[in-house]
């Protein structure tokens, strides 16, 4: 080599070397090991987790989140004024269209969703098929263990409690049935009426199958209670204006909001009480992993609980204030493994007992 002698070229490789060695010592671990997959990200927990979210979501700019209805809006709007260097588009439907058109979609290798706010029973398809993404969160350690399912595909964000619902100029509050035996009293037969929408319908009465058997239910299927085909929240309105005097398939939340106008309604806790849950969950082909992490960090939040029960619903975080709801025996049906055997068992028993009134 000219003017240079191999020694020196070995001295100069060598002394690079160490000074490449010493850069990279000094450079975190997580800048060294960056995760790039959806299945990375979801359950990175690093310290730098959140610095590492902010940075992946500011480059996808973009989040799609599937979910039901617009009474969730004040809470995407907050998220929303969090990070507002993402473009958040919802895709609103029914849980079960959602199930069906996000299947509809990965069989065709179309990726759009992020995330999913979605009532649990909406999700089961989706994870039974691999389209969610098991993750983990800061934030789930402050929710007790039932509202998780069990292979960290989602957590519950928003509840409703199905119990008894009685309007109080109709029956007085002493009076009113307050456990699942009391609605067998021949004073309550023709008197009751419940929601035959099918989840309230199944869940009421797997609850009271899992609590009391199904001789119980049969028994209970003789007290002629009238079936509405219209939702737990219609039938509470028909409590308000008297037309209903008592219906066990009625949700807490319900009763909270309309009582707080000034509605004539109560609510008793009959035993142990199924859960209505919708909770998030994470694409398995996400697009924009690292703002969907974001999202599921903010719903799990105690910023987003908080939001939620202003709207009404209740939580499973366990550090919220204290209300009546830690009094709850919580039974949250589709975190069951057999569930949706369960739910179609249910379902067509609901149907043979009170819309059919023959017993099976």
């Amino acid at each position: 080599m000219t003017g240079v002698s191999l020694a020196a070229v070995a001295v100069g490789r060598r002394a690079l070397s160490a000074a490449l060695g010493l850069a990279l010592a000094a450079l975190p671990v997580a800048a060294m090991a960056q995760p790039r997959t959806v299945a990375a990200i979801a359950n990175y927990t690093g310290g730098d987790r959140q610095k590492l979210l902010e940075e992946g979501a500011r480059k996808e700019a973009a989040l799609l989140i599937y979910t039901t209805g617009t009474q969730i809006q004040p809470v995407i709007d907050r998220f929303k004024r969090k990070y507002q260097f993402l473009r958040v588009e919802l895709a609103r439907a029914p849980s079960s269209d959602v199930a069906g058109k996000v299947l509809e979609e990965y069989s065709a290798g179309v990726y759009l969703a992020d995330a999913f706010e979605l009532a649990a029973h909406g999700l089961l398809v989706p994870r039974d098929q691999g389209i969610l993404a098991p993750f983990t969160a800061p934030e789930a350690a402050h929710y007790e263990p039932s509202a998780i399912e069990g292979g960290r595909h989602w957590i519950s964000v928003r509840e409703g409690y199905t119990g008894i619902g009685f309007n109080t100029r109709k029956i007085a509050p002493a009076d009113a049935p307050k456990t699942y035996q009391d609605l067998l009293d021949p004073k309550w037969k023709g008197k009751m009426a419940v929601s035959s929408q099918s989840v309230t319908a199944a869940n009421w009465l797997g609850i009271m199958i899992i609590a009391h058997g199904m001789d119980f239910v049969r028994r209970l299927g003789q007290q002629n209670i009238r079936p509405y085909r219209i939702t737990a929240r219609a039938v509470a309105n028909l409590m308000i204006s008297g037309e209903v005097s008592l219906s066990p398939t009625t949700y807490l939340s319900h009763v909270e909001a309309s009582r707080a106008q000034g509605a004539p309604l109560a609510w008793n806790a009959p035993g142990p009480v199924p859960v209505t849950d919708t909770s998030v969950a994470l694409a398995a082909r996400a697009p924009h992993p690292h703002a969907a992490m974001l999202f599921v960090d903010f719903l799990l939040g105690k910023e987003a609980q908080l939001l939620y029960r202003d709207l009404g619903y209740m939580s499973s975080r366990t550090d919220m204030p204290a209300d009546e709801t830690w009094k709850l025996q919580k039974v949250f049906l589709t975190n069951r493994p057999n569930y949706i055997q369960d739910y179609e068992q249910w379902t067509r028993l609901f149907q043979d007992l009170f819309v059919k009134g023959r017993a099976p």
